[in-house]
C-alpha cells in the first residue's frame, strides 16, 4: 500500500511542478486516503501541507492555512523539528499572501530557529532571506538589511546578485545600527 501512495504522491508532485494543480490536488488526496489507510501519518501530514500548497498555488490561502496548521501540530506533537521548521516556512508564506505580516514574520522567524536548530543551514539562510525579502517589501528597509545579512553571513558560492546585496546590507547595518534579526 505504502509504494503505491508513494507513486501517486510522486504523480502529484509531477503534476503540480507542471502547473496542473488540480489533477495534482486529486492525486495528493489519493496519495494521502492511502498513507491514512496505511497508518502512516507522518506522510498524511506531509500530503496536507502538498494540497495546501496547491490552494495557495490557487490562491486559496485560507484553505492553505487550515491545512498546514492540521500538519504542523502533527510534526510539533511527533518531535519532528525539520518537518515542522518545513511547514512553518510555508505558512510564512500562506499568511504574507493573506498580507497579515505579523503571522508571517512570526513563522518565517520559527521556522528560522528550528532550521538553525537542526543544522540545516541553506534552508536557514533562504529562510531569513524571505523574511528580509518581505520586511524590504513592507518598507522596513534597515530591518530587511540586517535579516539579509545575517541570511548570507554562512553561505558559500553567493551569486553576483547575492554578493552585492551582502555588501549594501552590511553597509546600511553598520551606518544605521539596524539591530540584527
Amino acid at each position: 500500500m505504502i509504494s503505491q501512495a508513494d507513486t501517486i504522491k510522486e504523480q502529484g508532485i509531477e503534476l503540480f511542478t507542471r502547473h496542473d494543480y488540480e489533477a495534482a490536488n486529486r492525486a495528493f488526496q489519493q496519495a494521502k486516503d492511502a498513507y491514512e489507510e496505511a497508518s502512516d501519518f507522518d506522510m498524511v501530514a506531509e500530503m496536507k501541507v502538498n494540497i495546501g500548497l496547491v490552494h495557495r498555488s490557487l490562491g486559496e490561502n485560507q484553505q492553505a492555512l487550515e491545512l498546514m496548521q492540521e500538519a504542523l501540530l502533527h510534526f510539533k506533537n511527533q518531535s519532528d523539528d525539520l518537518r515542522t521548521a518545513q511547514v512553518l516556512g510555508n505558512m510564512g508564506n500562506v499568511y504574507a499572501a493573506l498580507d497579515d505580516k505579523e503571522q508571517a514574520e512570526l513563522s518565517f522567524r520559527q521556522a528560522a530557529d528550528y532550521f538553525r536548530d537542526t543544522g540545516e543551514e541553506l534552508l536557514y539562510s533562504d529562510t531569513l532571506l524571505a523574511l528580509g525579502a518581505m520586511q524590504v517589501r513592507d518598507g522596513k528597509f534597515f530591518q530587511g538589511a540586517a535579516t539579509y545579512q545575517v541570511a548570507l553571513e554562512g553561505r558559500d558560492n553567493l551569486s553576483g546578485a547575492q554578493k552585492i546585496i551582502k555588501s549594501l546590507s552590511g553597509l546600511v547595518s553598520r551606518i544605521n545600527g539596524a539591530p540584527t534579526p
